[in-house]
């Protein structure tokens, strides 16, 4: 899944392999997106260079941390449930200490710390350079808070480990914080204003990769097509540039080549994109290299302009059927997935019609559906109510999910008979006699093992499917091997 983690990973611990010289244990889970789960690895990588081997049992753990999620009230109790637990151990090891990471804490610092004393830590998203001060402070017995929100900070110089990796695929960070003030969304307030990382920095992380074995990255971001460098700086401070910054600036597409001709072998993909950012030069440049892969995570969020506008989303929905349509022509094999909230304040039935007909229109591969949950601090929390019933929202959600389910099938089966490239990621899951990979388009295929292995790349002939998956026989290895 590009835009959430999947259900199975959210909370687990992560864990790569010890440093003999290294004398705490540190537990740290992740909830939410991609972003977070990257975060933790930059985290796991400053602590190991302070004394600290990751571990995946509680019961050894010297400092546990939660990198958290605010986007939807469910991710929030989750962590608060886990919290509890956290508390309940401490009583066994006393001086074992609890900190949160991202978003929630930026939101909740002074509830977590002081009101509800849950917590011994309490660090945004821009500040895991000081946690090394913020542990000494906890291990003298104080607690440690920093949430200052950085206008430079991009983690560019921070060689990220990598946890859990299936030692084919990574995650690189390009840009933090966003400048979208979407009235339903929290990140500009706990991650801050958007700013984009020094493009050489990010070429040498994916040649770093390449050269440990890696095939595939995703370049992330909350925003990866407004991507901007032109010497550091926040981007709505682009203006103010001098003539030089403007003219060598590098743009999306430009990073998207540069990493492209990189490593001409290795695997590309990107998310999230916006609508209103993403430009037709990024999708040329997809057009252009054979690594990019075939597949956009484009989030609409409704297909009605009314309450297109309430959510402060920067497009309509003609603007938005012009980029669909441009990048149909442009790259006809191109699949493209979706985020959708439905029953926000103000939500018709002809609103939701509006959202079901975009959606017939588009004919999504998949997405990522969900009923609106008001976040305290938006500005929809401040200006509007909350007035769909649940009833209402659940049953629409019903309704958009059995219609992405029709598509998604659709889709497949646009595979069948085909011979496409698979990169090999593992074991599928329903059988060991099974390899599972995925082709361009991000859809998941499986196949029989033979005698193939993890991280190469392999021609595989589609025979059947279901809504979600491709099943077929590989028929050779790829010329990208």
């Amino acid at each position: 899944m590009e835009k959430i983690i999947e259900e199975k990973n959210q909370g687990t611990a992560l864990t790569l392999d010890k440093d003999q010289k290294n004398t705490r244990n540190l537990y740290i889970e992740s909830y939410g997106c991609q972003m977070n789960f990257s975060d933790s690895e930059i985290v796991a990588s400053i602590l190991a260079q302070e004394g600290f081997n990751t571990t995946n049992s509680l019961e050894e753990a010297d400092l546990v941390l939660v990198n958290t999620c605010s986007i939807r009230e469910k991710a929030e109790l989750t962590v608060r449930k886990r919290l509890e637990k956290f508390n309940a151990i401490k009583k066994t090891r006393p001086h074992m200490r609890v900190g949160v990471l991202g978003c929630m804490a930026e939101r909740l610092k002074s509830k977590l710390l002081e009101e509800e004393k849950i917590v011994d830590m309490v660090v945004g998203p821009d500040a895991y350079k000081d946690l090394p001060n913020l542990i000494r402070e906890v291990d003298e017995g104080r607690n440690a808070v920093n949430v200052i929100l950085s206008k430079d900070e991009t983690y560019g110089d921070v060689a990220p480990v990598r946890l859990n990796s299936n030692g084919v695929t990574a995650f690189v960070s390009i840009t933090r914080g966003c400048d979208n003030m979407c009235t339903f969304c929290v990140v500009p307030f706990t991650r801050g204003r958007e700013r984009s990382r020094d493009p050489h920095s990010i070429v040498n992380e994916v040649n770093e990769l390449w050269e440990k074995g890696f095939k595939e990255v995703t370049l992330l971001g909350q925003n990866v097509d407004s991507y901007l460098w032109y010497g550091g700086g926040l981007k709505k401070d682009f203006d103010a540039a001098s003539a030089m910054q403007k003219a060598t600036a590098v743009n999306f597409a430009n990073l998207l080549e540069l990493v492209a001709v990189a490593q001409p072998k290795m695997r590309v993909r990107f998310s999230t994109s916006n609508p209103q950012d993403m430009t037709l030069d990024v999708i040329e440049t997809m057009a252009r290299f054979r690594n990019i892969c075939n597949y956009i995570h484009l989030p609409v969020q409704s297909g009605s302009d009314r309450i297109l506008k309430a959510m402060n989303r920067l497009h309509t929905r003609e603007a938005y059927f012009d980029l669909i349509n441009n990048i149909r022509s442009i790259l006809p094999d191109c699949a493209i997935s979706q985020d959708m909230i439905t029953g926000f304040p103000t939500e018709t039935e002809e609103d939701h019609q509006d959202t079901l007909s975009l959606m017939e229109y588009v004919k999504y591969d998949f997405g990522f559906m969900f009923a609106y949950s008001e976040r305290p601090g938006t500005m929809a929390a401040r200006k509007l109510v909350n007035n769909i019933p649940e009833e209402v929202k659940k049953r629409r959600l019903n309704e958009i999910i059995e219609l992405q389910l029709k598509h998604s099938f659709f889709r497949t089966k646009q595979h069948l008979g085909k011979v496409e490239e698979v990169l090999i990621e593992g074991t599928s899951k329903k059988s060991d006699l099974e390899w599972m990979g995925r082709n361009s388009q991000n859809t998941v295929v499986v196949f029989p093992k033979e005698n193939y292995s993890v991280g190469e790349f392999v021609m595989v002939r589609i025979e059947n499917c279901t809504s979600a998956t491709l099943l077929g026989k590989a028929v050779g290895y790829s010329e990208n091997n």
